[in-house]
């Protein structure tokens, strides 16, 4: 796991776009793993800014969300296939046909996450995931207690995790569903590059765990110490419980400039 603490945003948003332009350069269709959450948004509006200036193209690229709620109605604007559509993907020439999410409407919702498992293998798998935490550790939807093995299926939503997405909803967090449909972190963990951001006080527990702590159920980023290519980029909220915080620093320091993330 590669810990990056660096205080400036548009230089940690630069090194995830430089990743995903020398990514999509190499391989036009790859397949690209989107978060939502407010965490991915510098980096999506840098890359529509590339994408505006003529430096980068998703023509040939498709994407896969990590979740959706369960029951929200096909026009909610906080459907996650609408949330990734207007902060992302309706602004760059990535198809919209090449863009899949779980279908939190399905009447037969075990057979939809099992189509979807499908839809990722079929697809190659994801070559680059973004992701951010909660503030109780939780990536995707997998909250505390998650199977490390588990598959795309439904999850229940925490009372925390549904006050913190309180904010998408008018700050009622009443109105946030109490279900959701999620890659399960077996799931995310076939991905081949991870980039996780993660910013503010508030993470900074969860950062610590995520990166320091013992691997466990408890907290569920702590899976991610067994994924052999993992980036953490951080500001220094997000970093100030880490231990080591300085020797990651040196580190990155001194990292040859042509290694990337």
């Amino acid at each position: 796991m590669e810990v990056i603490v660096m205080q400036d945003e548009a230089e940690r948003v630069g090194l995830v776009a430089d990743r995903i332009a020398g990514l999509l350069a190499a391989k036009p269709h790859a397949v690209l793993g989107l978060a939502t959450g407010s965490s991915p948004l510098p980096v999506y509006r840098e890359l529509i800014r590339r994408y505006e200036a003529g430096a980068l193209s998703f023509r040939g690229a498709s994407a896969f969300t990590l979740d959706e709620y369960v029951g929200l109605a096909e026009d909610h604007p906080e459907r996650y296939r609408h949330v990734i559509e207007r902060e992302f993907t309706s602004h760059v020439d990535l198809d919209p046909a090449a863009v899949a999410g779980p279908d939190g409407t399905a009447a037969d919702l075990p057979a939809a996450c099992a189509a979807y498992e499908e839809q990722i293998r079929a697809a190659g798998g994801v070559d680059l995931q973004i992701l951010g935490i909660g503030s109780d550790g939780h990536i995707a939807f997998n909250e505390p207690g998650s199977s490390f093995a588990s598959r795309t299926r439904i999850k229940t939503l925490t009372a925390q995790t549904r006050a913190d997405n309180a904010r998408f909803f008018g700050g009622d967090a009443d109105a946030v569903p109490h279900h959701c449909l999620t890659q399960g972190l077996g799931t995310v963990m076939e991905a081949r590059h991870i980039v996780l951001l993660a910013t503010g006080t508030e993470k900074a527990e969860a950062v610590h765990q995520m990166i320091e702590g013992p691997v466990s159920a408890l907290w569920p980023a702590t899976i991610l110490q067994h994924h052999p290519h993992v980036t953490v980029l951080l500001d220094r909220a997000a970093a100030s419980r880490l231990l080591l915080a300085d020797y990651y620093r040196e580190v990155f320091a001194g990292k040859p400039d042509w290694q990337g993330i």
